[in-house]
């Protein structure tokens, strides 16, 4: 990216005008200690609009939820329209998985409750939401939301606009360059954050964001993989994996269409 500076005029006029069209009062964003929240919150808080900033923990790693705090405390000290709450949902997680039947189906139970977590946070931003007419922002970038689909469907996918949508995960990290996010979250290893083990994305996933981010330009530039090697067609592997998987997350809901003939 030759020119962020420009780019993030761009979003943030963008953003202007789309609050102005809706009508709405302001933003309300989801900051997780991660790198796209850091910079949707950011870009959000240099529209002048106001800007309500929610860190969940539910069972979270302390760095994780410090790292959120510092980037919280960050933009509260550069931004006049930036309030925050810390909100603790770990109780709320306890009861709902105590309220559950048993399952022996453990390692789809993890999945399902990871997921549970993101959709608790996606209650929680609704709320202030509309508590106070605010915009829900979207924190994911351009491989996760439309590469390999990595998020929760109805979680922090379940958003009312995505400014960084159409960034891919390294021009994220030239903009938090450009922004002067702080450098433990530039630095910070990439984790959705929803699991006990504390697992990275990479974990999960098996590759990393750079490769990811390679193989989603080279399925576009070079669709007959011709002339990769073993290691890059492993990665090919497993791009497409996700990508075919978590289609459903990628398009709209499938509406079963009546004949008119039906309705008569």
């Amino acid at each position: 990216m030759k020119t962020p500076e420009k780019v993030v005029n761009h979003i943030v006029e963008w953003l202007k005008n789309y609050l102005r069209n809706s009508k709405m009062n302001g933003f309300v964003v989801g900051v997780s200690g991660g790198i796209d929240s850091a910079i949707t919150s950011t870009l959000c808080s240099l529209t002048n609009a106001p800007v309500l900033c929610l860190e969940m923990e539910i069972h979270q790693n302390p760095s994780e939820v410090s790292r959120a705090q510092k980037h919280i405390d960050w933009l509260e000290g550069k931004f006049e329209n930036v309030t925050h709450h810390n909100i603790t949902l770990t109780e709320v997680f306890n009861v709902f998985v105590n309220a559950l039947p048993k399952t022996d189906l453990k390692e789809e139970q993890l999945l399902s409750l990871a997921n549970t977590r993101a959709r608790l946070r996606m209650t929680t931003l609704y709320y202030f939401a509309a508590l106070h007419r605010y915009l829900v922002a979207g924190t994911g970038n351009k491989v996760e939301d439309f590469g390999v689909g990595f998020y929760t469907k109805y979680g922090d996918g379940g958003v009312d606009l995505s400014p960084i949508a159409d960034l891919s995960k390294s021009q994220v990290y030239e903009m938090a360059k450009s922004l002067g996010v702080i450098q433990e979250i530039q630095k910070a290893t990439p984790t959705d954050g929803l699991w006990s083990d504390n697992r990275t994305d990479e974990d999960q996933m098996g590759a990393n964001y750079n490769d990811l981010e390679w193989a989603m330009g080279e399925v576009e530039r070079n669709p007959s993989f011709k002339g990769l090697d073993q290691n890059q067609l492993n990665i090919i592997e497993i791009y497409m994996k996700f990508n075919r998987q978590n289609q459903h997350k990628m398009k709209p809901i499938p509406v079963c269409e009546i004949p008119p003939q039906l309705l008569i």
